[in-house]
């Protein structure tokens, strides 16, 4: 087991074929800074991440992330907002674009940034201690790093209503009975479930398992034509490839 630091804020180590990531602000539940948004962003590109089979995301025992740290985002002008979201913001869409299997493991809060980075994950183990929320249209602005685009694919309109203009925060069971978990566990067990799971999937071809990640992406959106078509690609793609 190998391990590096970033900045005090984020802890990458290496099980194996598996990435481990820990947000490391605990003394501010984990809240999603633009400090602790780029160190995160730095771990994702690391040759420790770039070289794994799989990744687990974790904000540790007790909690996951209470969310974007808002004070800072209060004072920005609009040009500031669309640079931040081309800079440390960009580290949403750079977990979901990974290319191997991704697993966030959850505990506590999992709120606002801290629920939308775990959206970005391909799998989500929680704990009976997790609980679900996006808080922001109570405080006047809204989800933006993916949370409504995501949920809504995931749970469909009517739910993401009831959850984003309500602000309604979820249990673990009930966020599993919804499919936005694929587990449920026992408190305490969330980690260890999360790194099974993605010792699993790092014994997995990682080419097959790239470019299904990449068609299960598109086929959520594209005509049933579409996906079909990108599915019959792939395969021929992979059929004559040395992909163990």
């Amino acid at each position: 087991m190998a391990a590096t630091g970033t900045a005090g804020t984020v802890e990458v180590t290496v099980h194996g074929r598996v990435a481990e990531l820990v947000l490391c602000r605990e003394a501010k539940l984990n809240a999603l800074s633009t400090h602790l948004e780029t160190r995160l962003l730095e771990a994702l590109r690391s040759p420790a991440v770039r070289d794994s089979r799989a990744v687990v995301v974790t904000g540790g025992a007790r909690v996951f992330s209470a969310g974007a740290d808002t004070t800072e985002l209060r004072e920005m002008t609009p040009e500031a907002i669309a640079a931040y979201y081309r800079s440390s913001g960009a580290v949403y869409e750079a977990l979901a674009a990974l290319p191997q299997p991704t697993v966030a493991a959850v505990a506590g809060h999992c709120l606002g940034g801290g629920f939308e980075l775990a959206l970005a994950a391909d799998f989500r183990i929680a704990d009976d201690s997790a609980g679900f929320a996006l808080p922001e249209v109570g405080i006047g602005i809204l989800p933006s790093s993916g949370g409504v685009t995501r949920l809504v694919r995931a749970i469909g309109p009517a739910r993401t209503r009831d959850l984003v203009l309500r602000g309604r925060r979820v249990a673990a069971a009930e966020a599993y009975a919804w499919g936005l978990v694929t587990e449920a566990v026992p408190r305490g067990a969330h980690l260890k479930r999360a790194r099974e799971l993605a010792a699993e999937l790092a014994g997995q071809p990682p080419l097959a398992v790239a470019l299904t990640k990449q068609v299960i992406g598109a086929a959520a959106e594209a005509p049933r034509e579409t996906g079909l078509l990108l599915e019959q690609l792939a395969y021929a793609a992979l059929h004559r490839t040395d992909n163990s």
